[in-house]
């Protein structure tokens, strides 16, 4: 998950390495000052597409997910995220099995909305799609497809404070330093697999360590009488990078025995660990 970008890094090209480029055309400044100007204009470009490719970030990784409740491994989640500048754009999911057999993919770009994305989760071995189709300041286009019912949409008005997917998670980034203090924050959830959005709410509930470092934990869940009925997910993050360490809750993946999603704790270790598959799908 995304972890924020230097600010200072981005404003002046000085505080980076110039490419080789730029020392050609600082050379020619000092041979032949007559050049001054259009070597400095060529210095300031090169900086500047310097800086963009130092900005824009494409970053690849694995989860690793295990049932919630025998921890059994399920699957493996293949990530591809594209960053600009510290920004989440978008990017690609894939879903594999224990052997390694493919289950299904997610899309999504955040160019509509940094917290509302417009994706497309697709199970085929199951007969199941769902996602988002637009986002807009009227509403948000849903969609679900089943083998029982075909397609259905449906359509909320577009909150102030929404999230959908995995936007919850930028939401929560971005107020990282209010969950650290202990402050509760809230937000409209839209649930594509639902076609509709709830009211709901993210807290610190403690102080924890992850691969043996300093970890906090936050709970997430309805902030209506849904709470009683609808489990709670567990969130692990780092406070420091921000980036999202575990989570505990209901998954995207269906169970074949049951047709409904797996309760899951999703991982993301630095290195493969023990239990999972020996022969890991490529990163994307």
């Amino acid at each position: 998950m995304p972890a924020a970008t230097n600010g200072v890094w981005r404003i002046i090209c000085s505080r980076r390495a110039c490419p080789p480029e730029a020392a050609r055309e600082i050379d020619i400044v000092v041979k032949d000052p007559g050049m001054n100007r259009i070597a400095l204009c060529a210095v300031s470009l090169l900086c500047a597409m310097s800086a963009a490719r130092a900005d824009a970030e494409t970053r690849r990784f694995y989860g690793y997910a295990y049932d919630l409740a025998t921890g059994k491994y399920l699957y493996t989640e293949v990530y591809r995220e594209d960053l600009e500048r510290g920004r989440w754009l978008g990017g690609h999911t894939s879903y594999y099995d224990a052997a390694g057999n493919r289950l299904g993919e997610k899309t999504l770009s955040f160019a509509a909305d940094p917290y509302v994305p417009v994706y497309t989760l697709s199970l085929p071995g199951m007969g199941y799609s769902e996602g988002i189709s637009t986002v807009s300041a009227e509403g948000v286009e849903m969609f679900k497809e089943t083998r029982e019912n075909g397609r259905q949409t449906g359509s909320v008005p577009k909150a102030e404070q929404m999230a959908a997917d995995s936007g919850f998670h930028s939401y929560l980034y971005q107020h990282m330093p209010e969950l650290v203090a202990g402050q509760t924050i809230k937000f409209r959830f839209a649930v594509a697999g639902q076609l509709d959005s709830y009211n709901f709410r993210a807290r610190k509930i403690g102080d924890t360590r992850f691969e043996d470092k300093p970890a906090i934990q936050l709970k997430v869940e309805p902030d209506s009488l849904l709470r009683f009925v609808v489990a709670p997910l567990i969130l692990t993050y780092d406070p420091r990078s921000r980036d999202l360490l575990e989570y505990r809750g209901i998954s995207n993946v269906l169970n074949p025995a049951t047709g409904k999603p797996y309760n899951i704790r999703m991982a993301y270790y630095s290195k493969p660990p023990d239990d999972a598959p020996k022969n890991l799908p490529p990163l994307d």
